[in-house]
């Protein structure tokens, strides 16, 4: 499946020097927050790129114009296949799926039809079409509330929400398809992705996350924002997060299609930060007071996660470049300030 004309380009990673082969990547979900910054990454390194979305979270104003735009659903069996099959790819990043926690516990259906079933077309158009680099956007989700904290891939996965049951399923299938097929993976375990490119920010049509809904205040759009649970395990009774920068996360998508490693990888900064602290920053950043309103917890939050990234560090070469919570939440109220309203479809 190669090019007869490949050109090389030069990354640099962990220090050193290495010159990879171009690719085409076929990458689901490009048209959302974390896919759109990836797609930029993969088409600035060299990369061409086919984008699969069905636009219900994603917008085709973030899908970058270097990509190639095919509008469709992973649920779709055939759809899928011949999506991929035109793109003729050779490697695929999997961003594809349902992942607000709160409603998966309302509506699991919807959770393993779309991440589980739709994840499976998509594997078995993979083997069938000889493709075998497979990266996949997976979440600590799977973990559940965790034995220790900085977590590490050792821990038991024991996830509490339909959301994170999914995740691990596909990861399950993942693993089977790498004994079975030879499918060469790399799943991320993400911790809290936040901040925003120069062009592709976080514009939610539901927004559940917080630092965007934290901004909306600071940008006049809503009187406060809410703080859901105020009576966990932690030292101001808030939930404890580990945020990583979007930009840093689309970095380790690239080094995962070059490092011919396989297996699963946490991706964050090793450093948690309660919701109230998170409003803090905020409130520094923007230099407008927001106020908070108190609220009960959200069925499915475990108390405190944060990341041990040790393994991506040394395995993948990964180096994120955005280490502290200001720099990262900087970053996306310059998107927000430049574009109050999001994405404009």
């Amino acid at each position: 499946m190669g090019w007869p004309h490949r050109r090389w380009f030069l990354v640099e990673v962990a220090g050193s020097e290495d010159y990879f082969s171009e690719m085409r990547v076929f990458v689901t979900g490009g048209a959302g927050y974390i896919g759109s910054n990836c797609v930029e990454e993969l088409l600035d390194a060299g990369h061409s790129v086919t984008v699969f979305d069905n636009l219900s979270e994603g917008h085709r104003s973030a899908v970058d114009p270097r990509a190639d735009l095919v509008v469709g659903d992973v649920r779709d069996r055939e759809g899928v296949h011949a999506a991929l099959k035109n793109s003729r790819a050779e490697g695929v990043v999997h961003f594809g799926a349902a992942a607000l926690v709160g409603e998966s516990m309302r509506d699991p259906g919807k959770y393993f039809g779309i991440n589980v079933a739709g994840g499976l077309n998509l594997l078995d158009a993979v083997v069938d079409l000889g493709i075998r680099k497979f990266v996949f956007s997976s979440t600590c989700a799977v973990y559940g509330p965790p034995e220790r904290v900085p977590m590490t891939e050792d821990l038991p996965v024991r996830p509490i929400s339909a959301y994170g049951e999914s995740k691990r399923m596909f990861e399950q299938m993942l693993s089977w398809y790498r004994s079975i097929h030879g499918l060469e993976f790399v799943a991320f375990r993400y911790f809290n992705a936040a901040g925003a490119g120069a062009r592709f920010g976080e514009h939610h049509r539901v927004e559940t996350h917080l630092i965007p809904n934290v901004l909306r205040v600071a940008l006049g759009q809503a009187a406060s924002c809410d703080i859901l649970g105020t009576d966990y395990p932690t030292p101001d009774g808030t939930c404890v997060r580990d945020y990583v920068h979007v930009r840093d996360l689309a970095q380790a998508h690239i080094l995962a299609l070059t490092s011919g490693r396989t297996g699963f990888f946490n991706l964050g900064s090793g450093t948690g930060f309660s919701v109230r602290e998170v409003i803090r920053v905020c409130e520094q950043v923007s230099g407008v007071p927001i106020p908070a309103l108190e609220k009960p917890r959200r069925e499915g939050d475990p108390p405190q996660l944060v990341a041990g990234a040790e393994k991506a560090i040394s395995e993948l070469g990964w180096n994120p470049r955005f280490r502290k919570l200001e720099e990262i939440v900087a970053t996306a109220w310059d998107w927000h300030q430049r574009n109050p309203g999001g994405y404009v479809d």
